[in-house]
């Protein structure tokens, strides 16, 4: 029997679980709209809006959402876009600026007391984006390199002695065409999926041992919870905001190599 069940009388103290990501029909008869829908949508109107209230109407001396959103803007341009798209960044920065906004409010969803739930930490949404930047990659790729040239550039890197290749090559294709896509995804809804249950657990923690089943040797405990629940909370912001950034970088990075090859 675990510490936590022995501290709460009577009943088990039970973890949370996969059933945290269960979404049923917000309404009955409408299968695909569930709460996750309901966030990725409001996250795309929360997003138009912020950037047509900040570069709608730009003034020669940025106010207020304008300040906000050019602060973002020089962000994304300089980490960005800039380092993999070099004199080309200005032309993506509209997808890329779109792209890290999207995440982090996707992301910001998981602390947002009600709302609560990490729009990325259901796969369907890390999956969509990453392979609308994999087709776009891949379109960009041909189109500047041509078809050979393209697969060419990708596995046979030059200056290799030549039976090097052949182990190189077929790595080369399956890390490009298979697992970058797959990491591209995976990465984002990994990072949110378990934040989101780690912030779900110290909070059952806390109202578990301090209000559900107070107990003198469970008070301690739900203390705990309690302030794990702030410091965790701070920490999933963090990475919230870490992970927008990776996506959107990468992102950059794919779209760079297929506009310029390596080599």
């Amino acid at each position: 029997m675990s510490t936590l069940t022995l501290l709460a009388p009577g009943d088990e103290f039970k973890p949370p679980g996969l059933e945290l990501f269960d979404a049923a029909p917000i309404i009955s008869g409408v299968a695909w709209f569930t709460k996750p829908v309901l966030l990725a949508l409001l996250s795309s109107v929360i997003v138009i809006g912020f950037c047509w209230s900040a570069f709608g109407n730009p003034k020669l001396v940025p106010r207020g959402v304008q300040n906000v959103g050019e602060m973002g803007y020089m962000f994304v341009r300089d980490q960005v876009a800039r380092p993999f798209l070099g004199k080309d960044a200005d032309r993506w920065m509209g997808l890329l600026l779109s792209m890290f906004f999207l995440v982090w409010v996707w992301n910001l969803m998981g602390v947002i007391p009600v709302l609560q739930f990490p729009v990325a930490s259901h796969i369907a949404f890390p999956i969509v984006l990453a392979l609308s930047v994999y087709v776009l990659k891949i379109y960009l790729g041909v189109k500047h390199q041509g078809v050979i040239g393209y697969f060419k550039n990708m596995m046979f890197p030059p200056g290799l002695p030549k039976p090097i290749y052949v182990l190189l090559a077929p790595i080369e294709l399956l890390s490009n065409m298979i697992i970058a896509p797959f990491t591209h995804a995976v990465r984002l809804f990994a990072n949110m999926f378990a934040g989101h249950i780690i912030l779900a657990f110290f909070s059952l923690v806390g109202f578990w041992f301090l209000f559900e089943k107070l107990t003198p040797l469970g008070a301690p405990l739900g203390v705990v919870g309690v302030v794990m629940t702030i410091a965790m909370t701070g920490f999933e912001m963090f990475i919230q905001f870490l992970q927008a950034f990776l996506f959107a970088m990468l992102a950059a990075m794919y779209i760079g190599n297929s506009l310029h090859a390596d080599h």
